[in-house]
């Protein structure tokens, strides 16, 4: 099935894709959030590379994909329902990364919001989060816009990482 919503078209990195990967990976700004907010040279970004298109082997609707402008194709960032594992509980992370060329624009809300819906009502699943460090304000607020709520801090691999969820309806909670 393919996932998209009024802007964006989600597809799976194919091997085009990799220099795209390699922008966002060694932009000192776009990392700054992510894990221990370093760049990555080239290995590193390939071992980041086969973990997303291993997250692929979970699911067909598994893992960051790419996201393009239906408009003209410009290629805008990446975002999808990635597996965590969170003290030893098997979550559904909705993540999302826009490239700094399209900060702003509305993006990462609009694909965050396509995520959790496709989540919760196609996916069935009754609860959905975001790993968000505290210092990364923006992301914040597009998890509060789409309805996530701060759910609890924790510790991953020594950096303080802040869980937001989603609950759909029959979940009990606010969406």
């Amino acid at each position: 099935m393919t996932i998209e919503s009024r802007r964006l078209t989600f597809r799976k990195y194919n091997d085009d894709d990799f220099g795209f990967l390699w922008s966002l990976l060694s932009d000192q700004e776009m990392v700054r959030y992510i894990g221990k907010g370093q760049t990555k040279d080239e290995q590193d970004a390939r071992d980041f590379w086969n973990w997303i298109n291993s997250t692929y082997g979970r699911g067909p609707d598994m893992g960051l994909m790419v996201l393009e402008n239906k408009q003209d194709l410009t290629l805008i960032g990446h975002a999808g329902l990635v597996p965590q594992t969170i003290d030893g509980v098997e979550e559904l992370e909705v993540g999302y990364w826009i490239s700094r060329d399209h900060w702003g624009n509305g993006y990462a809300t609009e694909a965050a919001q396509t995520l959790r819906e496709y989540g919760h009502r196609i996916l069935g699943k009754e609860r959905l989060i975001s790993l968000i460090q505290p210092g990364n304000k923006a992301s914040i607020r597009v998890a509060e816009k789409i309805g996530m709520d701060f759910d609890r801090e924790v510790d991953m691999d020594g950096i303080e990482v802040h869980i937001y969820s989603s609950y759909d309806q029959e979940g009990g909670r606010r969406k």
